[in-house]
Parts: structure tokens; C-alpha cells; sequence
């Protein structure tokens, strides 16, 4: 069931599910609030841009699109995206994080529309291939797409798999990498050096994109074709995001991994930012509550 959203309506989405997700972690107290704004436009991106084939009324479809979200810690938006879309109610929501609450901090695969559990990184590009693998055995036409977090390419397995992957020609395989400069206490080339990170996984047979991650029309064309399996090699887009997008004070600052804000002053000056960084999205449009 795709949704195929204007960008117009894809930007005013996108900021919808930030600022849900955002209240949503302030009410549990906790959350990784910055992982997840990296990544909202590409989620919403695939799950309203007409770019995912799957069913929310049948999350087991067996011609779904594989969505795997390796970057687990990311669990928060990537539940505000499936409840909207109808996975499970809304309702769920309001538990998150709590003793008898559906969800924990990171991604569980008991959440109608989440095909792993993730959190420990490094496997979800492994359980990727595995299901491109078996994909191609079965003579099945459906995509495997991974989202993997660019400081989670310091594990070793994901280079493991991406060697397998380049080997078997696995062109129904589709890796993302969030690439937002920052692992959980520091920016990441201040660490073992990532770049070229489009060059290295071309060294292990894989075609490469580069994208700006918070572009609509660039997550989109970078999807184009991508069911004709023209080209015979796995491909990776690295997209260019910025970790807290939408909420200056959180951008771009290392320590703010894996909290919510808490502090009186900091859930104020959240929510101002993140209204007053897409208030262009509404000029002239009263109506609609924001």
C-alpha cells in the first residue's frame, strides 16, 4: 500500500513525526531524540514518498519490501512513522518506554512492521543479504533495504557483508547510510577516519549514491529504477544529514546522544526551535493547528 506524497506534503509530514516523536521522549523522559531527527526524512521518505511496496493492514505480506532499521537506537521515530501508517495504534505510543508498555528504547521485531529487533549494531546489513539472499533463490522480485547509522560502519561484520554482498551481485539489496558525522560521544573523523565511506564500499563491488538526506527530491530520484535491476551490484546511498535536525540547540552536539530533554528550559526551548524551524511549511495556513 504506497503512499506517493507531494514534497510539499512530505516536508509537513516529516515535521508531524518529528514533533510527535519529540513529545513522545519527553514523556518517557528518555529516547534517542537526535538519531531519529537524522533520519525522519528518509523514513518518511520511503514509507509516504512511493517508494516502499508493503501493506499496514498486512505486515506479513509475502511481496513486501524489507525495511530493516539497523540503527536501532533510532526506535523512536521509526514507531511514530509505523503507527501513523496504521502497523498498530496510535495509542501504543503513549507507553513507550514504560513497565507495561509495548516498546523499549530500542527496536523490538514484536512491533507489527519492524522485520528485526536492533540496538547492539553491526547486523543489521547481515540479516540483509540473508533475505536478499534468499530473495534471489526464491525468484522473488521484492527489495531489502537497511538503514545502517555511520558510526556503526566501525563494526567489522558490516564490512564482512558488504563483501558477500558485492560477491553474490545482490542489485535487490539497498543500504542507507545515515551519515550524520557523529557516533555516541564524538564526530566521527575524529575516530578511525570514515571517508571516503562511497569509495570503500565501491572497492567491495557496490554502486553508490550521495544524497542530502533532508532533500525529498533527492531521497526520492535516488530510488529511481532501482526495480528494473539494470545495474548488477548491490547499491549504498550515503545521505547527508545533520544529527538533532530541526532543533538548533541539539544539532550537531555529541552528548545529546541518546537523551530527551528533561529540564524545563531545554523541553521549552525544543519545542520553539523545532516550530520555528519549519514555520515556513504553514505561512498562510492557520488551519491546519500548527
Amino acid at each position: 500500500m504506497k503512499l506517493d506524497y507531494s514534497i510539499k506534503k512530505l516536508e509537513k509530514k516529516a515535521y508531524e513525526i518529528r514533533k510527535k516523536t519529540l513529545e513522545m521522549c519527553i514523556k518517557a523522559k528518555t529516547g534517542h531524540v537526535t538519531s531519529s531527527f537524522s533520519c525522519v526524512d528518509i523514513l518518511v521518505g520511503l514509507y509516504y514518498g512511493g517508494i516502499l511496496k508493503h501493506n499496514p493492514k498486512n505486515p506479513e505480506l509475502n511481496d513486501r519490501d524489507r525495511f530493516i532499521l539497523s540503527k536501532g537506537q533510532a526506535s523512536p521515530v521509526f514507531y511514530n512513522v509505523l503507527a501513523d501508517r496504521g502497523y498498530f495504534p496510535k495509542k501504543w505510543l503513549d507507553s513507550f518506554c514504560e513497565p507495561n508498555g509495548h516498546f523499549g528504547v530500542h527496536l523490538q521485531c514484536d512491533i507489527p512492521g519492524a522485520e528485526i529487533t536492533a540496538g547492539s549494531l553491526g547486523h543489521g546489513l547481515g540479516i540483509g543479504c540473508g533475505i536478499a539472499s534468499a530473495a534471489k533463490m526464491n525468484r522473488r522480485d521484492y527489495l531489502t533495504i537497511v538503514m545502517l547509522g555511520d558510526a556503526e560502519l566501525y563494526e567489522g561484520s558490516n564490512w564482512e557483508y558488504a563483501m558477500y554482498a558485492g560477491h553474490n551481485r545482490l542489485n535487490n539489496l539497498i543500504g542507507i547510510v545515515d551519515r550524520n558525522w557523529l557516533g555516541v560521544t564524538d564526530f566521527t573523523e575524529r575516530g578511525l577516519q570514515l571517508n571516503p565511506i562511497n569509495k570503500k564500499f565501491e572497492a567491495f563491488g557496490w554502486n553508490t549514491k550521495t544524497i542530502d538526506g533532508h532533500n525529498f527530491e533527492q531521497i526520492k530520484k535516488a530510488f529511481e529504477g532501482v526495480r528494473e535491476f539494470k545495474q548488477d551490484s548491490p547499491l549504498m546511498i550515503i545521505a547527508e544529514t545533520i544529527k538533532g535536525k530541526g532543533i538548533p540547540f541539539m544539532e550537531n552536539v555529541p552528548l545529546w546522544h541518546g537523551l530527551a530533554p528533561t529540564k524545563k528550559e531545554d523541553i521549552e526551548r525544543a519545542r520553539k526551535e523545532l516550530a520555528e524551524s519549519y514555520s515556513y511549511l504553514f505561512q498562510g495556513d492557520a488551519k491546519n493547528g500548527y
